[in-house]
């Protein structure tokens, strides 16, 4: 990127006032993009604890997989998912609040019975894998956040402060060399002046 400037003091001024904004706003973007970093490495665990517990689950009651054929899959239903939003470092990020499961009616006496403990199974399978679709959500916003951020970092420690610096030197020796070579030519001058008057 290059950064556009003229060799005057407005456009130093104009230079030196962007660098000290991005000196100031450097840490707290670091600071955010760490912040990104432990809670990405958190959700990252948070899904793999989900993805063994959904696993564990579904080993736990494979044993019952004939007694599944019985069961009928439109006796639970998710009704509603209550969600919220919290931000994590800026990042609004969805939070689970609560999920409302509706169950057909169904004949006690009729059914299996292993019904009922069928029916709180498929609640907990359908809410875990609800919790581990949202944490996934969770995970790629704030990945997606965090690789923003340290773009940012890099775009101002590598680009942005350096070429501000360098274009600020430049100004300050341009504006120098213009006062040495004026004060120069005014010594030249009084030079001339003076030897003109002493003939």
């Amino acid at each position: 990127m290059a950064i556009k400037y003229q060799f005057n003091k407005t456009s130093l001024q104009q230079l030196e006032k962007q660098l000290k904004v991005r000196e100031r706003a450097l840490p707290t973007i670091k600071n955010k993009e760490s912040a990104l970093r432990i809670e990405v490495k958190k959700a990252k665990i948070e899904v793999e604890r989900l993805d063994q517990l959904l696993e564990d689950k579904i080993v736990h009651y494979d044993k019952m997989i004939a007694l599944w054929s019985e069961f009928n899959s439109r006796l639970v239903s998710v009704d509603d998912v209550s969600l919220s939003v919290r931000k994590i470092a800026g990042v609004k990020i969805p939070v689970l609040n609560k999920i409302e499961f509706s169950i057909a009616p169904y004949s006690l006496f009729n059914a299996p019975h292993w019904f009922p403990e069928g029916i709180e199974l498929v609640k907990s399978l359908a809410q875990v894998g609800i919790e581990r679709e949202l944490v996934d959500q969770k995970l790629n916003l704030l990945e997606h956040a965090r690789k923003k951020t340290t773009q940012k970092v890099n775009l101002f420690e590598k680009v942005q402060i350096p070429g501000y610096q360098d274009a600020i030197l430049k100004i300050k020796r341009f504006m120098e060399d213009e006062e040495n070579l004026s004060k120069s030519a005014q010594k030249i001058v009084k030079t001339r002046q003076e030897e003109e008057v002493e003939p």
